[in-house]
């Protein structure tokens, strides 16, 4: 079907091109026009021989890992032939020409160029004089060394150049016309952000956090719930072979002008839209209904490499995703181009459907949830990142980390992206601030409000949670494995003052406002309620207790309603009903979920959200009450053989014991460890309940140093089954 509309929609008028779109539109880094070898200034006289002049034979960029460039600039690792620099930071190219270079009569400069419709006054097309000095920040060039037919240039880009490959051509100025050097693929220079250069707009003055943030290249991904919280590693990758051009492709897809792409704002607001397919075809599918058809469930997944490299050569949407592929490929991203990121988890995350910053839960007559009229939700947990910029279009103190996220959920702007928004401007409310900030603020600080509707049209409002929304903010810690926790940064104390300032200010910029005159408050205030769940192994039987304490001298009867609903979001509600009679102090009810009940609809999280709605007979009034817990889930267990050094072969075997009483069928395992192997695939058809499998790999490590190899095993009856194991790899 999208075959058929892509040729409709080339079969479309195109309005004809003129006044301020006389060219076409300069959006892919990998389409080229031709360049003349020869640019004449009129008629060439007919003893005229280039060869008399200056001429170009060779030019050497110094593209290898260990030369000087890919050293100073922190790109040696990138798995790529090509020079690799970053932008407002010298680096050295030597030209080789037919004779020794005279500066008194030669005259040559280098031309850099983009695109298809190269122009000086969008960055696309760069021409660069020799000159005497370098300015920092500034294009330039500079000859550092002459010998024999050879000189050394020291090239200066600039601070706020477009990001993205371009090509190099030498061109030599003759009374004739201009010489150029042939289009030479060789020569192909991609120019980065650099957080090391004070000019970047992305510059990061710490020098531990530029190595966690741009140059590791694996992360960890925190889920869970605030009770159990789970962490797994997730390989980004941005240094395999090709994941930079997949980068590159993704603004190419997103049909950013080439013109923008020196502007991380701009960047990531796009990036954000093509990473999930929903309205651009788009990197990543998202499914949360536990249907995976045609496609990889997301919780087998183990990094970022596979999706992008699927993408970049199919051009179709990869299947399937979740909030935390979403972010471990939106970091590939940044990172790769040189944005520092990281990944965020926000536990107990709001979504707020209509923007009104809170949450609005609407209970029917006997105290249920009305999932037909309640439209916001909450997640257990959810992911999305940070990228750190200045924000030259915010006030002063608006820059640093700024939220980013790919996951569909809200369209902005027309799309479903979010963000960039001020981490800052959340904290302090100040939501007027593009971009989604209000979203965001919904997401980490919004009151849930359960209200009623009576059978006269009045609303009453049986309970306001100020506490339960984004009770965590974490991420993984700096040089470590370790979390930290970074809820601070978005939020004041929960309670304090500022807080509940923060939240006015937001509400005063731009919310949509509450009438509240029909609305009524009352809360039973006599009666507390609480529940826990009893922590629990995937296939077991739990319990959930109910406690309730009278505080009031009076006898109460309670009809109470436990709905354990198995997905992060409220759909497919499964209750039940109990009618329980409690006289003053406390009394304690016991429910035993059953696993024949719950195992054939568990989703892949392994969790649970319940919610516990309790009508007090006597007053009418309503208490309620919400909790996650998470199943117990096995784990995979790996070890290696052999000697572990680069170039020579080791062994990883990977082993899983089946603990289900039921025979697991389709079994898929992935395994992948950046620097050590490429993703390897095993399918297995069945293990029988208390069997075990075993899987050996052989492979020949390429890079020394620490690293991680990570499995992930995935069938319909189990999900979210990791293993990870940290390597020493030698130098030969």
């Amino acid at each position: 079907m999208s075959e058929t509309r892509s040729t409709n929609e080339g079969n479309k008028k195109k309005p004809p091109l003129n006044g301020r779109r006389a060219l076409p539109p300069n959006n892919s880094n990998d389409e080229e026009n031709e360049v003349p070898e020869m640019e004449a200034f009129g008629l060439i006289p007919r003893g005229f021989n280039p060869k008399d002049y200056l001429r170009v034979v060779d030019i050497n960029v110094f593209k290898e890992p260990h030369e000087i460039n890919k050293q100073q600039h922190h790109t040696d690792k990138y798995y790529n032939p090509k020079l690799i620099v970053r932008r407002g930071q010298p680096f050295q190219i030597q030209i080789d020409f037919n004779r020794p270079y005279r500066p008194e009569t030669d005259q040559f400069w280098l031309e850099y160029l983009m695109g298809r419709y190269p122009q000086q006054n969008k960055g696309t097309y760069i021409p660069i004089l020799v000159g005497n000095v370098l300015k920092p920040g500034e294009w330039g060039a500079k000859i550092t060394h002459s010998e024999n037919n050879s000189i050394r240039l020291s090239i200066m880009s600039s601070a706020s150049c477009i990001i993205g490959k371009f090509r190099l051509y030498v061109a030599v100025w003759t009374p004739f016309g201009i010489l150029r050097t042939r289009r030479n693929s060789a020569t192909d220079t991609y120019i980065l952000f650099n957080p090391w250069c004070q000019q970047d707009a992305v510059y990061l003055d710490d020098e531990k956090e530029r190595e966690e943030y741009v140059l590791n290249d694996v992360g960890i991904v925190f889920h869970g719930n605030i009770q159990e919280i789970k962490s797994r590693s997730w390989s980004y990758g941005q240094f395999e072979e090709n994941v930079l051009d997949a980068c590159l492709f993704l603004m190419d897809k997103a049909e950013l002008e080439l013109s923008g792409r020196g502007n991380p704002i701009k960047i990531c607001r796009v990036a954000s839209a093509v990473i999930n397919s929903r309205d651009d075809n788009g990197v990543l599918a998202g499914s949360w209904d536990n249907e995976y058809t045609y496609g990889v469930a997301p919780s087998a997944w183990t990094g970022s490499v596979d999706i992008l490299l699927e993408y970049y050569s199919s051009k179709q949407p990869v299947r399937y995703g979740q909030c935390w592929v979403f972010a471990g490929v939106f970091n590939t991203f940044l990172r790769c181009l040189g944005i520092p990121a990281r990944l965020i988890t926000n536990y107990s995350s709001a979504h707020d459907n209509n923007a009104n910053l809170r949450l609005d839960f609407f209970l029917d007559d006997e105290g249920k949830v009305d999932t037909k009229l309640t439209k916001d939700s909450v997640w257990n947990y959810h992911c999305w990142n940070e990228a750190w910029m200045t924000r030259p279009d915010l006030p002063v103190g608006f820059g640093g980390w700024q939220a980013v996220d790919g996951t569909p959920q809200e369209t902005s702007d027309g799309m479903y992206r979010c963000g960039p928004a001020s981490v800052q401007a959340i904290k302090h409310g100040h939501v007027c601030f593009q971009f989604d900030a209000p979203f965001v603020y919904a997401e980490v600080n919004s009151d849930i409000i359960f209200s009623r509707r009576k059978p006269n049209g009045t609303q009453v409002i049986e309970k306001i949670d100020t506490t339960h929304i984004g009770q965590l903010i974490v991420t993984k810690e700096v040089g470590g494995d370790g979390m930290m926790e970074i809820t601070e940064e978005y939020k004041f104390r929960e309670g304090s003052d500022e807080e509940r300032l923060a939240l006015e200010t937001a509400v005063m910029y731009g919310v949509k406002k509450q009438t509240t005159k029909d609305i009524i408050y009352q809360p039973q205030t006599d009666i507390d309620m609480d529940f826990q769940v009893q922590k629990a192994v995937l296939g077991n039987d739990f319990k959930v207790t109910i406690t309730f304490r009278n505080r009031s001298r009076n006898s109460y009867t309670a009809t109470t309603y436990l709905s354990g609903n198995i997905v992060v979001s409220f759909t497919g509600t499964k209750s039940c009903l109990f009618l329980f009679l409690f006289l003053p102090s406390a009394s304690v009810f016991e429910v035993l979920i059953k696993s024949s009940e719950y195992m054939s609809d568990l989703v892949d999280q392994a969790s649970f959200h319940f919610f516990v709605t309790a009508r007090i007979n006597e007053t009418g009034k309503i208490l309620a009450m919400q909790k996650a817990t998470v199943l117990e889930v096995p784990a995979l267990r790996i070890k290696t053989q052999g000697e572990l050094v680069a170039g020579k072969e080791m062994t990883v075997i990977v082993e899983f014991t089946n603990p289900l009483k039921q025979t697991l069928e389709n079994v898929s395992l992935r395994l992948e460890g950046p620097g050590v192997l490429r993703t390897m695939r095993k399918e297995f058809r069945t293990i029988p309940m208390n069997s075990t499998l075993t899987w050996e790999v052989k492979c020949f490590p390429v890079r020394p140093g620490l690293r991680k190899l990570i499995a992930s095993l995935n069938c319909d009856a189990l999900r979210h089954v990791y293993g990870e194991l940290n390597v020493q790899i030698q130098k030969p």
